[in-house]
């Protein structure tokens, strides 16, 4: 029995949800790149990979507001300049994803919930306009039945709505569904939403364990939740 079986009295989950950034695709390279490109046309120094590795998770417009005031907390950042640094930041990431690799282990685990017709679902807080361009380019297109960005709802995760949405989709109840993310917004909307989470420990959460969010599970990697079935140590 797989461990995802074994999370559902010994069967498949009838739906199962996946964020995008940290989870299934490592992004902050192009990410950084494109921060670091807004705020050289803002006459700033530039952020590099390790700060804004810390700075995902949040959707673009906390990122770039993050990258303005160089630290996580970004109140005191002009709303105005929140704007213009945002379009530019957007121009830059819509320019190429090259940087960005898929993680060892997700295309095995996708085509094994596949190959079973377990529906998948993609919940991020990245803007919608990137996701699909997204998948087709890294060669995960065709798998997702649903994707959710960070506008596609007035509400962005850690709120739940987004999971109740799809569910609602689906046809599905919370207790039928999983949600596989790598940050704290993953694991606190799944639990506001009454979902099994299991959490990967290469993603992005601030610097911090993904442990101490307490998911169902902490997995190095995806085809840890399908081995026995795949054979896969």
């Amino acid at each position: 029995m797989t461990r995802l079986e074994q999370l559902f009295n010994g069967q498949l989950p009838r739906l199962v949800m996946f964020d995008l950034d940290g989870t299934l695709i490592d992004s902050v390279p192009d990410l950084a790149a494109a921060v670091d490109d807004m705020l050289l046309q803002l006459g700033r120094e530039t952020a590099g990979v390790s700060r804004v590795r810390n700075w995902v998770g949040n959707g673009s417009r906390v990122l770039v507001r993050r990258a303005l005031a160089g630290q996580l907390e970004h109140d005191g950042v002009d709303e105005t300049q929140a704007q213009e640094a945002l379009a530019l930041f957007m121009r830059a990431y819509a320019g190429g994803h090259e940087l960005t690799t898929v993680y060892p282990g997700v295309r095995e685990c996708l085509d094994w919930l596949r190959a079973r017709d377990v529906p998948l679902a993609i919940i991020t807080n990245k803007p919608s306009e990137f996701i699909e361009p997204l998948l087709e380019e890294k060669g995960l297109s065709g798998y997702f039945q649903w994707l959710v960005g960070g506008d596609t709802l007035p509400q962005q995760k850690p709120d739940p709505a987004a999971l109740f949405w799809v569910m609602d989709k689906a046809g599905v109840l919370p207790e039928q569904s999983l949600f596989i993310g790598d940050s704290r917004n993953d694991v606190r909307a799944a639990k506001a939403a009454g979902v099994a989470c299991v959490a990967l420990s290469y993603g992005y959460n601030h610097g911090e364990p993904i442990a101490e969010e307490s998911p169902a599970m902490v997995l190095d990697d995806l085809r840890e939740l399908v081995a026995s079935a795949q054979g896969l140590g």
